[in-house]
């Protein structure tokens, strides 16, 4: 019976002290400024399609000092890679020490795939996460939406609350979302440091987030 009750109390007490360094970390993280002390190693969630034409943009607004770029790509993507080779071609025309690497992980969540299943397929995609960016060690995750950016971001909070390193972690929304959150976005509202949105709409809603007009 004390043994019992000895576990009881020691999982209590690990689960307390986990949410405490959740809240810290989250809270936190705001006042984290990427790119203060130096070069930023950026780990960059390219979706299919669209999401990868809107992240491609915001990486072209975003200086040399974000070096080097991890960019992660669903396992079933045949396109993404491509578009990131050209962009990144273009960019070393005007950057002769440019550094990216391209990874791939399962895909979180297929288009129309029910939520009970996409719980399983995130945590096989989570088992992937977690060693690449355990390796990487990312100043700051920058995603906008596809779904393999939930795996990821757990990863990079992860890192920070078994204090080893806090990972910076950007949203942006897509444009294509006027009224309400996408699924990846009501996950990653409450743990993101920077959430930001196309759509004022969406900022008078869901005040956490950053309106600063049309970004891609």
């Amino acid at each position: 019976m004390t043994f019992v009750l000895g576990a009881v109390f020691a999982g209590l007490l690990l689960c307390f002290i986990f949410i405490i360094r959740l809240y810290a970390v989250v809270k936190t993280g705001h006042k984290s400024k990427p790119g203060a002390k130096g070069p930023v190693a950026v780990l960059v969630v390219a979706g299919s399609g669209g999401h990868t034409t809107e992240i491609l943009r915001l990486m072209e607004s975003l200086s040399s000092s974000y070096t080097p770029r991890h960019y992660v790509i669903a396992d079933t993507d045949r396109m993404s890679q491509e578009k990131v080779c050209t962009f990144e071609s273009s960019k070393q025309q005007s950057d002769s020490e440019t550094q990216f690497t391209i990874h791939r992980i399962p895909r979180s969540r297929e288009v129309r795939q029910s939520l009970s299943s996409s719980v399983v397929s995130t945590l096989n995609a989570l088992q992937y996460s977690l060693p690449l960016v355990f390796r990487l060690r990312p100043d700051m995750v920058l995603c906008n939406g596809p779904g393999t950016c939930v795996p990821l971001c757990a990863a990079a909070l992860l890192l920070g609350i078994l204090g080893m390193k806090k990972v910076v972690i950007v949203y942006v929304e897509s444009i294509c979302r006027v009224q309400t959150l996408s699924l990846t976005g009501m996950i990653l509202y409450p743990i993101s440091d920077y959430f930001f949105v196309q759509w004022s709409s969406l900022r008078d809603k869901y005040p956490k987030s950053i309106f600063l007009g049309r970004i891609v």
